[in-house]
């Protein structure tokens, strides 16, 4: 049986798209539990529902599992994304 397609959130520069076989993603849930480490996402970046994307269960997939790109991050959305990827690695 083939997973069902989830969507996630780019970590990796989209230049890595062209020249890595694996990229850094934050998966994409719709459990939210309210932590620092998670974006809230949804409707307005393309996703159907409110969702976040959680920058502490990061992982490497391979470029070629990515399908389609769903939408963007607006500047504030990619600045809440830096600094829950601070928290979620102790960067802060």
């Amino acid at each position: 049986m083939t997973p069902k397609p989830r969507p996630v959130v780019l970590v990796s520069r989209n230049s890595h798209l062209q020249s890595r076989s694996l990229v850094l993603i934050a998966p994409v849930s719709t459990r939210i539990r309210g932590t620092l480490g998670e974006v809230p996402l949804g409707p307005a970046e393309g996703l159907p529902r409110v969702c976040v994307a959680d920058t502490s269960s990061l992982d490497l997939i391979e470029t070629s599992t990515l399908v389609h790109k769903l939408g963007r991050l607006t500047s504030a959305k990619r600045d809440a994304l830096d600094t829950a990827l601070r928290f979620a690695l102790g960067l802060d």
